[in-house]
């Protein structure tokens, strides 16, 4: 990652070795890692408050001391009707203080599945906060088309991976899966050489 603190990759890509790369580096060092991945299936439970909320929670968890400003804000909220949560400006806003007190990693997966209004609301958030706490590094996976989005709402210098799937990777992948098929006798000889021969051109066309 580049001092700007941005990397763009095409999918597939497993951000969990990224995920575990820096939590490890980070253990006995004043950082800390946040993490969230997005599903298309879940789209409807993942707004920009309740996705930013969850790394506020992780970032808020790798803190010795919590801020008492949280603190007091969580109360707050705990007296409004139904106890809402923490409006999105307000998270923000958290996430800028402790963001400032920590150098801190935010991981985010697979952004071009977040909903594109969603999608909006979440990357000029992350530059508000890149902003105040400009020692903050993001990471997003996601498909080609979101890179110019990505570019032009997160400031800073960038650093764009293209990663794409190698057909002869995802074949001895696929054989390590089905050698370890704890039930073996469901599959026949012809259906394996379909799986190794159908997957394997689909995923490649990605």
């Amino acid at each position: 990652m580049t001092n700007g603190g941005r990397a763009s990759t095409d999918k597939p890509c497993d951000s969990s070795v990224v995920v575990d790369w820096l939590g490890d580096r980070a253990r006995g060092q004043e950082a800390t890692v946040a993490c969230f991945y997005f599903d298309f299936a879940a789209q409807t439970g993942q707004s920009p408050a309740g996705m930013l909320g969850t790394l506020l929670r992780q970032v808020v968890g790798g803190l010795e001391e919590v801020p008492e400003e949280i603190v007091e804000a969580y109360k707050d909220q705990k007296q409004v009707i139904d106890g809402r949560g923490p409006r999105l400006s307000d998270i923000v806003k958290m996430l800028q203080k402790t963001a400032s007190m920590k150098r801190t990693f935010i991981c985010i997966d697979a952004l071009d599945e977040c909903v594109a209004r969603h999608r909006v609301e979440i990357l000029d958030s992350l530059n508000q906060i890149q902003r105040v706490s400009p020692g903050t590094r993001i990471f997003v996976t996601g498909r080609p088309h979101i890179e110019a989005e990505v570019g032009k709402r997160l400031s800073g210098g960038e650093t764009a991976l293209r990663i794409t799937p190698r057909k002869h990777d995802i074949i001895s992948f696929l054989h390590r899966r089905l050698d370890r098929d704890i039930r073996p006798d469901a599959m026949d000889s012809s259906l394996k050489v379909d799986i190794l021969k159908k997957i394997p051109a689909d995923v490649s066309e990605m």
